[in-house]
């Protein structure tokens, strides 16, 4: 019979959730009382799915993060991993990390680093084959201390497939790359997924989130106030954003149209922000002088600003 926590590819379509969190608490004494970071916090992943976990600073994503790694332990809740416990799914090889900083040591080179850590694990991939899949063979023989913010982080990456892990855990996984590297590594994560790989990723870049993630994940407060594709948790915010040329747009008035939420002037261009954007657009086509009128949906940060600020 074969355990829930076998490692391998080919038991990447295991019944079990990838991930199931339930009822999930953590909190922290310190010097100004409890801190709550996790509060009550649910999910669940499917095996082969791609879900942004998002959030404003002090949201909880770290902790529950640390937590499902098996790095901490919750106060209360549950936390499943292929069915069994975050220790188990590490020991099996089948949960792997990419976080922000850490465990590099800068003399030895990017391929003495992945053969070092290589040397862990029972039945690594080849150093040669994960390098290749992280975009870093070319600096193989690089000093980890001379390579670039976005290069150090691509060789956490490379470490991270080592075990061949049934479930990716990114914490920032492109800070500091720039914009052709970000887009090989979601290349790469995409084509992972399409083998059955789960990933779970938290960014600050919110064009990720809605470019690369089946699923998107809000947290404030420690709990989940959002879930759900893109599109509709773009569809959560409320209205639509007008735009023209109008320098010197008058603010107020467009203020005391019915339903107009936000305006902005960023130029010569202003954004109203607005429930009934047929008024805004009538005003600004019968009543000014602007020009080249666009009405456009909100995007995924309007969203985010929306359910997980503090108003």
């Amino acid at each position: 019979m074969t355990s829930a926590l076998t490692s391998g590819t080919a038991h990447r379509t295991a019944a079990a959730p990838a991930i199931e969190i339930r009822g999930l608490r953590k909190t922290f004494r310190t010097s100004a009382g409890p801190v709550r970071a996790v509060d009550g916090l649910d999910l669940v992943v499917a095996p082969g799915e791609i879900v942004a976990f998002l959030g404003p600073n002090g949201a909880g994503k770290s902790t529950a993060i640390d937590m499902l790694l098996g790095l901490l332990r919750p106060d209360e809740g549950r936390i499943g991993v292929f069915g069994g416990t975050p220790e188990q799914a590490v020991a099996a090889g089948r949960i792997s990390a990419v976080l922000q900083t850490g465990g590099l040591l800068p003399d030895l080179t990017v391929a003495d680093t992945v053969r070092l850590v290589a040397s862990l694990h029972s039945s690594p991939r080849p150093v040669t084959e994960v390098l290749v899949r992280a975009g870093i063979d070319g600096i193989a023989g690089r000093a980890v201390g001379k390579c670039s913010g976005g290069q150090q982080q691509r060789l956490r990456f490379a470490l991270a497939l080592l075990p061949d892990p049934d479930l990716l855990v990114l914490d920032e996984p492109t800070s500091g790359m720039d914009v052709e590297g970000r887009r090989q590594f979601w290349s790469a994560i995409r084509a992972d997924a399409r083998d059955g790989r789960t990933v779970l990723f938290a960014t600050h870049y919110l064009d990720e989130a809605d470019a690369y993630a089946d699923r998107i994940v809000l947290v404030r407060n420690g709990t989940v106030v959002a879930d759900g594709s893109a599109s509709a948790i773009k569809n959560l915010a409320a209205g639509r954003v007008v735009s023209a040329t109008l320098p010197d747009a008058d603010q107020a008035r467009l203020l005391a149209i019915a339903g107009v939420e936000q305006v902005e002037q960023r130029g010569d261009r202003i954004l109203v922000h607005a429930k009934d954007s047929d008024a805004v657009a009538r005003y600004l086509i019968t009543a000014t002088t602007a020009v080249d009128l666009e009405i456009t949906g909100h995007n995924l940060e309007d969203a985010f600003l929306a359910l997980t600020g503090d108003n």
